[in-house]
């Protein structure tokens, strides 16, 4: 009897893909979780927890994202520098204007681990508030959330 065998991972034989997100009029929370799964390579069928065997994302038209409810008046960002009352409170509409890719990277953040590993994951992820990227020389798959 032939026993079946775990197959784990390893960094010098994976595979990584290159995927594009539209995320014009997609809800930001529906967006974040699609593109985490992927980031960290749970859709793929040799995913190991503490390999980073995920593919790498584009997200383009990050401006253009969409929020469900009154989160735009009523979700705060907490940033603190360190210093004596260096906090700093910002509402998603100011974050919007100022930095819309910022949105869209912490709320992927989020759902990655928070070690080595998640960071080494958040570099996989490029973001773009236009239509354009200069990634042009890879080969790009469509991903649809």
């Amino acid at each position: 009897m032939k026993k079946n065998r775990t197959i784990f991972a390893k960094r010098e034989t994976l595979n990584r893909d290159w995927y594009i997100v539209n995320a014009a009029e997609k809800v930001l929370g529906r967006l974040a979780t699609k593109v985490a799964t992927y980031l960290r390579g749970k859709h793929k069928p040799c995913f190991t927890p503490n390999v980073d065997c995920g593919d790498f994302i584009i997200i383009t038209n990050a401006d253009k994202v969409r929020f469900t409810g009154k989160k735009e008046k009523q979700k705060i960002y907490f940033t603190h520098s360190g210093y004596p009352h260096g906090q700093k409170l910002l509402n998603l509409e100011v974050m919007m204007a100022e930095d819309p890719a910022q949105v869209i990277r912490l709320a992927v953040a989020g759902m990655l681990p928070k070690n080595r590993l998640g960071r080494q994951m958040i570099k996989k992820l490029k973001i773009y508030c236009g239509a354009k990227h200069p990634h042009t020389e890879q080969k790009i798959k469509e991903l649809e959330v």
